[in-house]
């Protein structure tokens, strides 16, 4: 069974993380696809997530777009077998290679969620 972004949103909404995994190489993704980018497959099945991560990459964006506040971060956090990028906790700063986990989901004017982690 494939994952909508309604069902992926919905899903973090109520604190769980889903991704998707290709039947035919096994890649998993943090976020719906509808293809492979690994073989092509169109094949992907919904899967649960860990909620706890480890840091892969951490940004921290000092100049925040219209509606936002700042500083904060942005990091690519490494859950399983899956990346998702995900805001830093607002009183939490981390680097790369920490442990992190799933704290909820943020979500800006326009309605769609972003995933929240915090230090672990």
């Amino acid at each position: 069974m494939s994952l909508s972004y309604d069902e992926w949103a919905a899903s973090l909404r109520e604190g769980t993380l889903l991704g998707v995994t290709c039947a035919d190489c096994g890649t998993t993704y943090g976020t719906p696809f509808s293809v492979c980018n690994e073989c092509g497959g169109r094949d992907l099945d919904a899967t649960d997530l860990p909620e706890d991560g480890e840091v892969y990459s951490v940004t921290t964006v000092n100049v925040p777009p219209v509606g936002f506040e700042g500083p904060y971060q942005v990091a690519l956090v490494q859950v399983g077998p899956a990346r998702v990028t995900a805001r830093i906790a607002d009183d939490d700063e981390v680097d790369i290679g920490d442990g992190v986990v799933l704290d909820g989901a943020m979500e800006a004017d326009d309605g769609h969620p972003a995933p929240v982690f915090r230090r672990a």
